[in-house]
């Protein structure tokens, strides 16, 4: 009785694990259409149709940023939906993917209260793991629907050379794929701008890189293979007209709520959030940058407040519960390099806070703890290093390095910071 006991369990046990491991999401290519309506829009477009105020937000990249489809899909709605007064929620930052994107749709995007998110991260995904690319699109997910489950989203994939090898075989390239089958999960229309282009490019009606016009009749896309000129933003366009009037005839408002009852992956990143500098954490010798100086102009609206210190020794100190850390920072031709000690441990060298594109600044993430446990209460140091990183990375885009990296510009041991990236809480001090 006893062996058969024991078998009966070991059988029981075999059962439950295979079963886990069934309903845990597997990665295959996805077929591409040029649009799957799924659940649809139903909920934004009985707005439109009604006359009322609608919100629309763009979440992505810099193709997205640009002054594109964004600009002239809003321009096509309010055509389209002439009593209906359309609203743009600009959200896009270039270079930047879903692994940012999720820390920062709730400041950049929710809290406008939009009724459209159109989500576009499949150019700057094209690196990530299907499974990171399932943590940040579904977290971005699950705070939209937890924040109104009645806005709309919608996936968007853009094109960029190289994508056509998967396209011209009939399947999504791998960060669109992953974002379809998580698409498919939550019943999310998605629109694939790229396999428009690849169509037109095998039927000679298009070019997908070119510095020079393209012949009477071809369309020139791009100049560098990723960041459409304006005929490839009319393409965009035209495609998310005609699968906004497919989805027209189909769709019923919805309430998105029920779905958020079962995840696609467990860890999923429904917890990310931004939270900012507190005066409380840093040392004395940081300042609040004015609200009129150049940089707050520039990012003050993506960061908030910034923060920022040139003496060596500053210190930034924060308690969070969760798993990981960033700092929502920026790099540049002055930055300088921290030290980063979490939980009593230093890393054993500093991280420069400047790269070889640093002739400008711009928007970064310092990533300062990972895989933590979720539970302890874990407490981050970043301090300000006395040296200045080496500048030599960034020559070769100057015209006369070994004068221009002595000027000022390129000199200092400057650190900007405006927020705290967090999968979890920041404990205030």
């Amino acid at each position: 009785m006893t062996s058969v006991f024991r078998l009966a369990c070991l059988v029981a046990m075999l059962a439950s694990t295979s079963s886990a491991l069934a309903d845990s999401p597997t990665f295959q290519p996805v077929k591409a259409e040029l649009f799957r309506s799924r659940d649809g829009l139903g909920n934004v477009l009985k707005k439109l149709r009604d006359g009322q105020p609608v919100n629309i937000a763009y979440l992505g990249g810099s193709i997205t940023a640009a002054a594109g489809w964004r600009v002239k899909t809003r321009e096509w709605f309010s055509k389209e939906f002439p009593k209906a007064e359309v609203n743009e929620i600009h959200a896009a930052i270039g270079g930047t993917g879903s692994d940012l994107g999720v820390f920062r749709v709730q400041r950049d995007a929710l809290r406008h209260k939009p009724d459209l998110l159109f989500v576009e991260f499949a150019v700057n995904d094209g690196g990530a793991t299907p499974h990171r690319i399932w943590q940040a699109v579904e977290g971005i997910v699950r705070q939209t629907w937890a924040a109104n489950p009645r806005t709309d989203i919608c996936f968007v994939y853009t094109y960029r050379v190289g994508y056509e090898a998967n396209l011209q075989k009939g399947l999504c390239p791998t960060a669109a794929s992953a974002m379809e089958l998580l698409a498919d999960h939550y019943g999310i229309p998605s629109i694939n701008f790229a396999l428009k282009i690849v169509e037109l490019q095998q039927a000679g009606k298009l070019i997908f890189q070119s510095d020079e016009p393209a012949s009477p009749g071809v369309v020139q896309f791009s100049k560098d293979g990723v960041h459409p000129l304006d005929a490839g933003h009319q393409i965009y366009t035209d495609v998310v007209a005609e699968a906004v009037r497919h989805m027209s005839d189909q769709s019923t408002p919805v309430d998105h709520q029920s779905k958020l009852q079962q995840a696609f992956v467990e860890d999923h990143w429904q917890a990310a959030k931004m939270v900012p500098i507190d005066a409380r954490m840093l040392s004395p010798e940081w300042k609040e940058l004015p609200s009129d100086s150049r940089l707050a102009k520039s990012f003050g609206l993506r960061m908030g407040t910034l923060w920022e210190t040139t003496e060596p020794g500053s210190r930034l100190t924060f308690q969070f519960r969760g798993t990981s850390a960033k700092l929502y920072d920026l790099l540049g031709p002055d930055g300088g390099q921290v030290v980063i000690t979490v939980d009593g441990k230093t890393r054993p060298k500093p991280v420069p806070r400047f790269d070889s594109y640093c002739t400008y600044h711009r928007i970064a993430t310092l990533s300062v703890a990972d895989g933590l446990d979720p539970n302890e209460l874990h407490t981050v140091t970043i301090e300000v290093h006395p040296d200045q990183p080496d500048r030599q990375s960034v020559a070769f885009r100057l015209k006369d390095p070994d004068v221009e990296l002595k000027s000022p510009k390129y000199q200092g041991t400057c650190v900007r910071v405006g927020q705290i990236l967090v999968l979890g809480d920041v404990v205030p001090q």
